[in-house]
C-alpha cells in the first residue's frame, strides 16, 4: 500500500509541478520536505511503538499515507506543498518503522527469512502505482481526483486489515525482551555490581552495533537515492542517449531491485544475512563502476540494473538484524537504522549534485561505488553469519 501510494504520487508529480508553476530547482527544494519528515519521525518512532505496539501506528500510518496525497493535489503554493510533503514524509516514516517491526515479528514466528518478500511488495506496489497514475494522466484526470480515487479505497483496506496485524506489546516477545534489573534482586551486592557492569558493557556493545548497522543503511539508501535522481541524467548527458533511453536507467534499477527482493529470502536462508549483504555490496559496486567506466549506453543500462540487484536485499536485511537486537525500548533498533537510511536518502542526491558541480557527474557517482565497498566489508562484520537476538 505504501509503495502504491508513492508510485501514484510520483507519476502525477509533473501535473503538480505544472499546476504550481514550479521550476526544476524550486521543485527539487520542495521535494526535500518528504525525506526530512522521514528523518524527523525516526527520532521518536520507537517511543510510540514501545507504548502502543506496532499494529496501531501501522494502521494509522497506512490511512494517512493513503489520504495525504489528496492534499498534495490541492496545494496552491510551494509552501503548502512542502507542508503536506513534510507530514506525508512523517507519516511514511512512522508507517515504515512500524511495518518493519511487524515484519520482524512475523519473520521470527516463521523461523526463516521472509522480510525481503515484504519489501518486494513495496517495489511492485510502486510500479503498479506508477502505471495507475499514468493511466489517470492519460485520461486527462487532475492530480487531486487521481489521489482521491486511489487513496480512499486504500484507506478502507488499511482499516479492514488492522484486525489481521499482530497486536500487543513488542516487548512481550522473548527475542526482544531486555534483561531487567529486578532479575538481580536475589543476587548479592557483589553479584549485582558485576551484573551491572556487564549490563553497561552490553548496552554499549548494542549501541555500537546499531550505529554500525545505521551507517550501512545510510550507504544503502544513499546509493538508492543517487540512482533515482541521477541515473537518467548520467545516461542522457554523459553517454549522450535520448531522453526515452535515459528513463530506462531507473526503470532497469527498479525492476532488478524488485526481482532481487523476491529471491533475497532464499539467499539469506542459504548463505546467511551477513554473506548476503556482503555479496550485494560487491554486486552493486561492480555494477555501478561498470556503468561509469564504460562509454556504452547499453553497458550503462546493465550497470544500473546490477546496481539495483545488489542494493535489493541490503536495507531489508539490516532492518531485520536491527529488529532482533535486544534493547530497553522495543523498536529502537529498527527506528535508529531506518532513520540513518532516511538521512542517506535525504543527503544523497544533494551530495552527488554538489560534487558533480566540482568534478563532473561521472566522478561524483563514484561516491556510491566507494560506499558499496564499505557495505561489502561491513556486511559480514556487522550483520554476522545468522540473525542473533542478543545483539
Amino acid at each position: 500500500m505504501f509503495g502504491l501510494a508513492d508510485g501514484v504520487w510520483l507519476a502525477r508529480l509533473p501535473a503538480v509541478k505544472e499546476h504550481l508553476g514550479l521550476s526544476d530547482a524550486r521543485l527539487g527544494v520542495a521535494l526535500l520536505a518528504a525525506p526530512a519528515g522521514l528523518v524527523v519521525v525516526a527520532a521518536f518512532a520507537d517511543r510510540l511503538i514501545d507504548r502502543f505496539g506496532s499494529a496501531r501506528p501501522t494502521a494509522a500510518g497506512a490511512v494517512a499515507i493513503s489520504l495525504l496525497p489528496i492534499g498534495l493535489g490541492l496545494a496552491n503554493s510551494m509552501a503548502a506543498l512542502m507542508a503536506v510533503l513534510l507530514v506525508y514524509g512523517m507519516a511514511g516514516g512512522m508507517t515504515d518503522v512500524a511495518i518493519n517491526a511487524q515484519a520482524v515479528r512475523v519473520e521470527r514466528g516463521y523461523r526463516r527469512p521472509i522480510i525481503n518478500s515484504f519489501h518486494a511488495c513495496f517495489s511492485f506496489g510502486g510500479l503498479l502505482g506508477a502505471l495507475l497514475g499514468g493511466l489517470f494522466a492519460w485520461a486527462g484526470i487532475g492530480a487531486a481526483p487521481t489521489f482521491a480515487a486511489a487513496g480512499v479505497p486504500m484507506a478502507v483496506v488499511a482499516v479492514l486489515a488492522r484486525r489481521r496485524l499482530l497486536h500487543g506489546s513488542e516487548a512481550g516477545d522473548p527475542a526482544v525482551r531486555p534483561a531487567m534489573d529486578g532479575d538481580l534482586a536475589a543476587q548479592g551486592t557483589a553479584g549485582q555490581e558485576a551484573a551491572g557492569q556487564g549490563a553497561a558493557g552490553r548496552r554499549y556493545a548494542v549501541a555500537l552495533r546499531i550505529a554500525a548497522l545505521g551507517l550501512l543503511a545510510l550507504c544503502s539508501l544513499l546509493g538508492e537515492g543517487a540512482a533515482g535522481s541521477w541515473s537518467a541524467v548520467y545516461l542522457r548527458d554523459n553517454l549522450g542517449t535520448s531522453a526515452a533511453f535515459a528513463a530506462l536507467g531507473y526503470a532497469a534499477f527498479s525492476v532488478t531491485m524488485a526481482a532481487g527482493r523476491l529471491t533475497g529470502d532464499r539467499l539469506a536462508a542459504r548463505f546467511g544475512p551477513g554473506r548476503l549483504v556482503t555479496g550485494c555490496g560487491v554486486v552493486a559496486g561492480i555494477g555501478l563502476a561498470g556503468a561509469l567506466i564504460g562509454n556504452s549506453p547499453a553497458l550503462g543500462l546493465v550497470g544500473f540494473a546490477l546496481f539495483g540487484a545488489g542494493l535489493s536485499s541490503t536495507f531489508p536485511q539490516l532492518l531485520s538484524t536491527a529488529g532482533n537486537i535486544r534493547t530497553s525500548r522495543s523498536g529502537t533498533g529498527i527506528a535508529r537504522v531506518a532513520g540513518a537510511g532516511y538521512l542517506g536518502l535525504l543527503i544523497g542526491p544533494v551530495l552527488i549534485g554538489s560534487f558533480a558541480g566540482l568534478v563532473g557527474l561521472r566522478l561524483a557517482l563514484g561516491i556510491p561505488v566507494i560506499l558499496m565497498g564499505f557495505m561489502a566489508v561491513g556486511g559480514w562484520l556487522v550483520v554476522g553469519p545468522r540473525r542473533a537476538s542478543g545483539g
